[in-house]
Order: C-alpha cells, then sequence, then structure tokens
C-alpha cells in the first residue's frame, strides 16, 4: 500500500489560483480507515483487531502512527485496551461503556452501583414530526419508532424518555421484545439490530413538571425538572437515535467531566 502523504501545501496567492488540497496528519488518516473498517463490520463489537505490526504492515505506515491513531479511537471508546490481550472494539456490553451517556448520580455514596430498572410503557409506530424528521435525517413521509419508559433506581422514578428509532433499521423491534431483553438498551441495538451509538450530543434546560410528568415521576406539580435533549450517532456520524427525558434530581444530580 503507498505510503499516504503527510506535509500540507501552502496555498497560492495567485488570483484565479485553484486552491490547494489540504491534507490531514498520517494518523488522522490512519484513525479514518480504521473507523470505516469498524462502521463496515470487518471487526464486530467484541472482536480483537489485529495488531499494531500488522496494521502498520497493512496501511505501509510506522507502528508509532498506529499507536497514535488507536490511542485516539480508545479516547472516543470506540476501541478497548486490555493489558496483555490486545485492542478490542468497545461494545455496550462493557460495564464501563453500557451507561457512559446517562449522567445520573446519586447525591449520597450509598446509593451509588444501585441497579437501575425500567418500566416500558408504549412502544409503537408513528409518523414522524417534522422536528423528529429533521434530527434524524430521514424523510417525511418516514416512521418511527417510538418507546417511552421509566427508569427507576432504588424503586424511586427518576428518568421519564421519549425515544424515537428510525423504523427501518430497528424493524421488529416490539413492546414484548423489549421487556424480555435483560441489558442496557444500547447493547440490545449493537448486538441484535447492528447498530452502535458511538457518540451522542445533548441539549439541557430546566422545566417544570406538568400534572402527567408529575404523575409519572412523583413530584410535586411544578418541580423544577432537567430536560435532556440526546441525539445519538453511529459510525459516519449517522443520527440514528433521538432521546427526550425529564430527570428529576431530588436526590440525584447531573455529572459531566470536562477535560
Amino acid at each position: 500500500m503507498q505510503r499516504m502523504a503527510t506535509s500540507v501545501p501552502a496555498s497560492s496567492s495567485a488570483p484565479g489560483a485553484a486552491a490547494a488540497p489540504v491534507f490531514s496528519p498520517l494518523y488522522q488518516q490512519i484513525k479514518a480507515l480504521l473507523t470505516r473498517a469498524l462502521q463496515e463490520g470487518e471487526w464486530k463489537p467484541g472482536d480483537l483487531i489485529p495488531s499494531e505490526a500488522e496494521l502498520a504492515s497493512r496501511f505501509g505506515v510506522s507502528q508509532g502512527t498506529v499507536r497514535k491513531a488507536i490511542d485516539e479511537l480508545a479516547a472516543e471508546n470506540l476501541l478497548i485496551r486490555r493489558q496483555g490481550r490486545g485492542t478490542f472494539v468497545s461494545t455496550h456490553h462493557e460495564a464501563q461503556v453500557k451507561f457512559r451517556f446517562l449522567r445520573l448520580v446519586p447525591d449520597t455514596e450509598s446509593a451509588q452501583g444501585l441497579r437501575m430498572e425500567r418500566d416500558f410503557l408504549e412502544c409503537h409506530r408513528v409518523r414522524a414530526a417534522a422536528d423528529v424528521v429533521r434530527l434524524l435525517g430521514i424523510r417525511a413521509a418516514d416512521m418511527v419508532l417510538q418507546i417511552r419508559r421509566i427508569l427507576r433506581i432504588a424503586g424511586e422514578p427518576v428518568v421519564y424518555e421519549d425515544i424515537y428509532l428510525p423504523a427501518g433499521p430497528f424493524r421488529g423491534l416490539t413492546a414484548e421484545r423489549l421487556e424480555r431483553y435483560r441489558g442496557p438498551l444500547y447493547a440490545m441495538f449493537e448486538s441484535e439490530f447492528g447498530t452502535r451509538m458511538v457518540r451522542a450530543e445533548e441539549k439541557i434546560r430546566a422545566v417544570n413538571a406538568t400534572p402527567h410528568e408529575a404523575e409519572l415521576l412523583r413530584v410535586p406539580v411544578g418541580q423544577a425538572l432537567l430536560s435532556v435533549e440526546r441525539l445519538s450517532f453511529s459510525y459516519g456520524d449517522q443520527p440514528v437515535e433521538l432521546r427526550r427525558g425529564l430527570y428529576s434530581t431530588a436526590h440525584h444530580y447531573y455529572r459531566n467531566e470536562l477535560s
């Protein structure tokens, strides 16, 4: 395989000159190739990927370049390094990954680590509203699956969610199937529908509980809640899930780590 260009040519200042191409650093090019291989299913979630030496030979670059690309993918939770075993494709079945988008933490240390339980209220096909069409990048005539559920910690309802999924990739998903599955929802999407969530964007604002929301979350009407809208993406920045959640923070808080 031909070695990739690493230099960035200077742009010409002559009038009418065509813009010079801009090349990304070599390790970024390798990262893009590895991401494409993940996207195309060459290595499935949980698979061991080839060694750095093998990948360096495959792409015609140094092991250091491959290592830097893998470091970035590991930092983004797409790959996981295991000491003495190699590098594996990350999966939502991993303990450190399965709840990485859920940032709600109990106020007290004694309550941390308690099992999250869920009650599915609805799962049905609906015609997507205009805002859902826009965010998911689907056609106006397309159908979506709408899932409504309550998340509980120690029996206390803490999150009420509306989830929207494009119907095509999740054909066959039913309320009964959701109830039977015991693992995290993203692990189910990954293992049973071949869709892995690799990143998400969130918008957070404060709202007051309506009578219906207050009843579901067992809080007073007008109670302050966190409204969290999350758009989750698969490989290639393809939006595949829209979540709108209401978080009760009476005994929990939303935690985020900034670096």
